[in-house]
């Protein structure tokens, strides 16, 4: 067998081997097409639950259409909710003992993980476009131009993406997927606890604390102003609001700089 000595070589077997497993995740969620169908309709579901049944009710501060306060809100819920099924995926092929036969393989030690998360990010681009067009049918828009609104989107793929590290990680550490599985729910407080759906000027001081320094806050918050929306920041409020851009590039690059070594350890020590 060849020895890769080089980076260049190493890189290059890394990415042919990721894309290869990349390929392997997308083959596998064709054969579940109740997993298709689940993932496409829950946008709509979330659209409709929030801006219409809980939407009566919440008032925007400074007036303004809730439907065009809750989208950023919602957009940043369902890039959040990424580590979650990473997390599941990964636990579900450790504890069947995929992981050991991808360990036994001539592959690249990154390439498991980095299959996940590649595949997470091709799968997740088609429900956020499902929600961007029920956002639009509902009287969503973004009012900012096409640059602005691209780059609202290139942040949540970005924080996706980190995100999905942690998931690769967090689902190697538990011990099988029925662990997993009950750790899903644990994700819903944090994207309550934030400004996604309601501001957070009513909240406790600690309460509040916690809320604005929330990475689902600072994103929602850089989609309003990116977009246009009701409720951008303003006047007197902590950092990771006064500068919501800054902090979801800061909140990405902390994940990937702790959790991508994490998450390679993780998997080389899963079979020990």
């Amino acid at each position: 067998m060849t020895v890769l000595t080089s980076p260049l070589s190493r890189l290059r077997w890394t990415l042919t081997d990721g894309l290869t497993l990349v390929g392997r995740e997308l083959s596998r969620l064709r054969q579940e097409p109740g997993q298709i169908v689940a993932t496409l309709v829950f946008p709509v579901i979330m659209v409709v639950l929030f801006g219409y049944v809980l939407g009566s009710a919440i008032q925007v501060p400074d007036g303004g259409d809730y439907r065009e306060y809750l989208m950023p809100g919602l957009f940043a819920m369902v890039t959040f909710s990424a580590w979650l099924g990473v997390m599941t995926r990964m636990a579900t092929d450790a504890s069947r003992g995929v992981m050991d036969r991808f360990r036994s393989m001539p592959t690249a030690r990154l390439a498991v993980p980095f299959g996940q998360t590649g595949a997470d990010l091709l799968t997740g681009l088609p429900m956020l476009a499902i929600m961007v067009g029920t956002g639009l049918l509902v009287g969503w828009q973004p009012h900012r131009g096409l640059i602005p609104t691209t780059q609202a989107f290139l942040l949540m793929i970005v924080l996706r993406y980190a995100l999905s590290w942690v998931g690769v990680y967090v689902g190697l550490a538990v011990k099988n997927d029925q662990a997993a599985d009950a750790m899903v729910p644990l994700g819903l407080p944090f994207t309550m606890l934030s400004n996604a759906f309601v501001p957070t000027d009513g909240m406790p001081g600690w309460l509040r604390l916690l809320a604005d320094w929330n990475p689902v806050s600072a994103l929602t918050a850089a989609s309003r102003e990116l977009f246009g929306n009701p409720g951008a920041p303003s006047g007197n409020v902590t950092w990771p609001l006064a500068h919501p851009v800054t902090a979801v590039l800061l909140w990405s690059a902390a994940l990937l700089v702790i959790f991508v070594p994490l998450s390679l350890r993780a998997y080389m020590r899963r079979g020990r």
